[in-house]
């Protein structure tokens, strides 16, 4: 593993473990109903700060977390043919449902 790739990795990790811990919250405007706060913004107290985690222009990682919810956004450097195709395959791996 390269020199700078080992801090990049364990900065995602924390702060990944960090933003993870989510609580189940109900609407407040809606009874039993519960709405992911990163996807709805009904609330500013609710959604919080996002985080980027860079190693370069090309490879970074979004965290924006809410209460109840979060989003990642990652972006993953494709230099030639073969990182494409393994960028695609992780990607729809990323994508699959849980349940599956």
């Amino acid at each position: 593993m390269s020199a700078t790739l080992r801090p990049y990795l364990s900065a995602v990790r924390h702060t990944l473990s960090a933003a993870i811990c989510l609580h189940n919250f109900n609407s407040q405007v809606v009874e039993r109903h519960n709405k992911p706060e990163v996807e709805v913004r009904s609330s500013k107290e609710l959604v919080m700060t996002p985080v980027v985690v860079s190693r370069n222009e090309k490879e970074k990682v979004l965290i924006e977390p809410s209460i109840n919810s979060l989003r990642i956004s990652i972006a993953i450097k494709q230099a030639d043919d073969i990182e494409k195709i393994l960028c695609h395959k992780f990607m729809r791996f990323l994508m699959m449902r849980a349940d599956n």
